[in-house]
């Protein structure tokens, strides 16, 4: 190589550690945007639309959990009904985290109870049986993993503060996915 093509490549390399000026002025107005500064680009709607997504999927979880929380029964069931509590609320932590970037990103959480089964990626489940309570939960959890993968792979750099709330969040599904698929053998 060159010393004048490895003098080119390193400029170019230089161009891409400069700050954007004009980006940080405008970032300087439309204050009421809160954190969403016009860099933030044109797939804020759809990032809204995948949190509300999730939002009920995660509401939709709570509620199953606290469910079978409440009507588990059987030899096993003191430990495991306490596991579907810790996991309620573990998803309800995971709804109000989204909830609140969903109003950072300046959108509206749609808590509307009659949309909540529509949007959700998961479903709600009446099981009686333990091991169908339990079968019924981890079905649900790899859903949520699976979801969870998709958004970050859509979402990518496009906003990494959603990205890395979304990476922890999925952390948590696939501890309970374990932890269920261990429970099924009990």
């Amino acid at each position: 190589m060159n010393a004048n093509a490895s003098t080119a490549t390193g400029a170019a390399q230089h161009q891409r550690l400069v700050l954007d000026e004009q980006a940080i002025g405008a970032a300087a107005k439309s204050l009421d945007e809160g954190a969403v500064t016009p860099s933030y680009g044109p797939w804020r709607d759809d990032v809204l639309k995948l949190l509300n997504d999730a939002l009920a999927t995660e509401l939709v979880c709570v509620l199953r959990y606290k469910r079978h929380y409440f009507t588990a029964n059987g030899v096993s069931s003191p430990k495991i009904a306490e596991e579907f509590m810790v996991h309620a609320n573990q998803e309800s932590a995971h709804a109000d985290r989204i909830a609140e970037r969903i109003v950072q990103l300046g959108g509206e959480p749609d808590f509307a109870p009659t949309h909540l089964l529509d949007r959700s990626h998961a479903s709600y489940d009446e099981s009686t049986d333990l091991q169908a309570m339990v079968r019924a939960n981890l079905v649900a959890e790899r859903i949520a993993v699976e979801t969870y993968r998709q958004m970050i792979a859509l979402i990518g750099d496009k906003d990494p503060t959603t990205r890395r709330m979304l990476e922890d969040i999925l952390s948590d599904e696939e501890e309970h996915a374990d932890e269920l698929k261990d429970w099924l053998g009990h």
